[in-house]
């Protein structure tokens, strides 16, 4: 690829705005997973009683085993919206950026 054809697509709005669109939003679902993961690990570092207690009275299953399986389940869920967002909006922009490419 030229380095003027490099440089165009770098100037083109629909980039531009591709990868500020991308970029906010992953960061966004990064930092809710981080916010989920840790505040997990947190309470199990600080409060584990919290997470120990069980979920009925004689149960040897404790609330930590479902609050534990909802961040893995948090994981793919955000996974998904990434996804999606990737496979319609972002796609359709790329294929923007692509078809100015090749009609310059």
């Amino acid at each position: 690829m030229k380095q003027e054809m490099v440089d165009r697509i770098k100037n083109d709005p629909d980039f531009i705005l591709l990868t500020r669109e991308r970029s906010k939003f992953a960061w966004t679902l990064t930092i809710i997973m981080l916010a989920i993961y840790f505040g997990f690990v947190l309470t199990i570092a600080f409060d584990p009683l919290i997470l120990g207690t069980p979920l009925s009275s004689g149960s040897v299953t404790t609330i930590g085993i479902p609050i534990g399986i909802a961040v893995i389940i948090s994981a793919f869920i955000l996974t998904g919206i990434y996804v999606r967002r990737a496979n319609g909006e972002f796609d359709e922009l790329s294929a923007r950026i692509k078809e100015k490419a090749k009609g310059e």
